[in-house]
């Protein structure tokens, strides 16, 4: 390794929920580690990564901007008008911190962060992990220096990009076969859960519970939701030992690793389940900026990876059926793992890492 690479310093900028933050560590320690990178992350206060940031040890600055998409009015303006002064922030981080590389992963502070540098003409890497970039990547895919995408369709919209696949922890691919005895469902939607599971498990759990003796589930419901979830579940006299109603996922490799089915979103979650080699029924997120979640959904279901159901079209009764169906047919479960696993992109963290210190020298 060069001396050069030994003193590389990436600022890494964006998050709000686990679909960025993930990811961005993911990035953050594959340049830590193979590289010697000294890695600083930017975020906000309000997003997920002010806990997972400083819990994996990396250092976290903070700025002050909002949401532009999927708000009202009010919020949209008082977003714009905080934006000046984030770009300024990060204009005085960058300049501080001297970074070689921005790396832009999306959420609210990827914008002023990729802003600044494109300002201070410093190299730039955008990570864009949905067939529809998100809004700040849309608006600045022409400028930045190049661009880590998971989807063919998505190059259209950098100037340079190359298609990776989305970076997933190791821990994952080494995810082994699927496990039939017990069965087991794991429900998990992201950093802040999903309102529709939270609202329909706990009703229809008794029969899916009673149609297959011996399934546990784990439902992860997000911290807004986890208080009522569990009591929705004590309510039907569904016991803890029966359904482990959890906030957030801290373990996913392991619950994966337990996972017979899995009832997901389709974010960034989408390359875990594929790395995992896990089937899944899909149901995207019906408001997601330009439906990008349905187009992850029917990239996993053309390879024979998933299932999916628009939300628009979920009933309790036909959610029942659809899992009951599902757990209760192995081979077609073994071939959607197969699928999954098809589809996965093992050498995704590599290639974006090597973007990133390559891009140090544009």
């Amino acid at each position: 390794m060069s001396t050069e690479s030994k003193h590389l310093r990436v600022l890494i900028a964006g998050g709000g929920t686990g679909g960025h933050v993930i990811p961005a560590l993911a990035i953050a320690r594959a340049l830590r580690d193979g590289y010697e990178a000294n890695v600083r992350l930017v975020g906000t206060a309000r997003g997920v990564e002010k806990r997972l940031v400083p819990e994996a040890g990396f250092p976290l600055e903070l700025i002050e901007v909002g949401q532009l998409a999927n708000v009202s009015l009010t919020t949209r303006i008082k977003t714009l008008t905080d934006l000046p002064r984030g770009v300024l922030r990060c204009i005085g981080l960058i300049r501080s911190f001297r970074p070689h590389v921005v790396v832009g992963v999306g959420g609210y502070a990827s914008g002023p962060a990729m802003i600044a540098a494109i300002l201070l003409r410093v190299p730039t890497v955008a990570y864009e992990p949905n067939a529809v970039p998100g809004m700040v990547n849309r608006y600045i895919g022409r400028f930045v220096s190049d661009a880590a995408v998971a989807f063919p369709e998505t190059q259209r919209y950098f100037r340079q990009s190359q298609v990776t696949g989305v970076p997933v922890r190791e821990e994952i691919f080494a995810t082994g076969p699927l496990v039939f005895d017990p069965p087991r469902l794991l429900i998990t939607a992201g950093s802040n859960g999903a309102r529709v599971f939270n609202e329909v498990l706990p009703r229809i759990a008794s029969k899916l519970l009673k149609a297959l003796p011996g399934l546990t589930i784990v439902h992860q419901t997000g911290d807004r939701a986890y208080e009522a979830t569990r009591t929705a579940y004590h309510n039907a006299f569904i016991t803890p030992q029966q359904v482990a109603v959890l906030p957030f996922l801290r373990d996913m490799p392991q619950q994966l690793q337990q996972a017979t089915l899995v009832l997901a979103r389709s974010g960034s979650t989408v390359a875990e389940l594929a790395a995992a080699g896990r089937p899944s029924l899909l149901v995207p997120f019906p408001q997601a900026a330009d439906d990008h979640q349905t187009k992850n959904a029917q990239a996993m279901v053309r390879v024979g990876a998933a299932e999916m159901i628009p939300q628009a079209e979920l009933s309790p009764d036909g959610l029942l059926q659809a899992l009951t169906e599902l757990l209760q047919d192995a081979p077609r479960l073994e071939a959607m793992a197969a699928a999954a696993r098809a589809a996965a992109r093992p050498d995704a963290l590599q290639r974006i890492t090597g973007m990133i210190a390559a891009a140090t020298a544009q």
